[in-house]
């Protein structure tokens, strides 16, 4: 008998992560095609669908994946968290906020489109999100659960207090514990709910779900530092939006307080953290390895 064709049956991890990056996109279409036509709905598209490397839609499928799941039953939650982290992106750029006006090699939603209109494509996206997370395949309590994760990891408890406190060390000279502080919130609580949400997916027990949850703050403080170091290092073409705008902005960074040498260094010391990570989870020879290795070369 010919056994079906899956994703293990191709040639190396990284295909299954495009694969999955496909399945993704595709979702992400058939999830807006369910709204009424509008030029709201075309702004939430413009945003959404756009060039990106949906690093948080995937590490949710890895970890689900990587614990013993289907990565396709994590679908909806990667949707979900990919919705969130648009919305954040289009209320970031606002003029209220960090006044972009290129993303991922774009205008920004409210060039694009106006202002209005991209608060409200905000707005509607993170509601998408949660009505996308409800059609979780799994038991009614766990999707309760990860409603809470993906709303604590959203909201005052995590990505919006971080971009708060982030506005707020602006023009300030912040220690290392006040950065991590931020960037625990704004970034890394997205990444971390990511992996912790695939785990609920696949069923993890406590011991799997505390080991995503450590992965997830090392590889949330990495991503961010590679961030600061990219924007110090990176021209506008490769970072899709203007270089140079933490420093312009006199934003509180990793590179301004330890020095481009310094930050190096913190950015490899967490990914060395969340290497033993994936060992604690048995995961070091699966897709969300070959994930983890992907984002820890952005900065080289």
């Amino acid at each position: 008998m010919t056994e079906p064709t899956t994703a293990w049956t191709m040639t190396s991890h990284s295909d299954v992560l495009e694969l999955w990056r496909k399945q993704v996109d595709a979702k992400l279409e058939t999830c807006l095609r369910s709204q009424p036509e509008s030029r709201l709905r075309d702004a939430m598209a413009y945003s959404l669908l756009a060039p990106g490397k949906r690093v948080r839609p995937l590490l949710a499928m890895a970890a689900c994946d990587a614990l013993g799941g289907e990565a396709v039953h994590a679908l909806p939650a990667a949707c979900a968290l990919e919705m969130i982290h648009a919305y954040s992106l289009i209320h970031d750029d606002l003029p209220a906020m960090d006044d972009d006006a290129l993303r991922r090699g774009r205008p920004t939603c409210h060039i694009q489109y106006d202002e209005a209109t991209a608060i409200l494509a905000g707005d509607a996206l993170q509601t998408l999100a949660f009505e996308t997370l409800a059609e979780a395949p799994v038991r009614p309590l766990d999707v309760v659960r990860l409603l809470r994760i993906l709303a604590r990891a959203s909201g005052a408890s995590g990505m919006a207090v971080g971009q708060a406190w982030d506005m707020e060390a602006t023009d300030q000279a912040v220690d290392l514990d006040t950065l991590q502080r931020i960037h625990r919130h704004k970034t890394g609580a997205l990444i971390q709910a990511s992996l912790e949400m695939g785990g609920i997916i696949a069923g993890a027990d406590e011991t799997s779900m505390a080991r995503l949850g450590q992965l997830g703050k090392h590889l949330g403080l990495a991503f961010q530092i590679q961030d600061d170091i990219l924007d110090e290092t990176a021209d506008t073409a490769t970072l899709g939006k203007a270089a140079g705008q933490d420093r312009a902005h006199n934003k509180s960074t990793y590179v301004r307080l330890l020095g481009l040498s310094g930050a190096e260094h913190k950015a490899q010391d967490e990914l060395t953290g969340a290497a033993h990570c994936l060992k604690q989870l048995a995961a070091d020879d699966r897709p969300l390895a070959c994930l983890v290795d992907q984002l820890a070369r952005r900065a080289r």
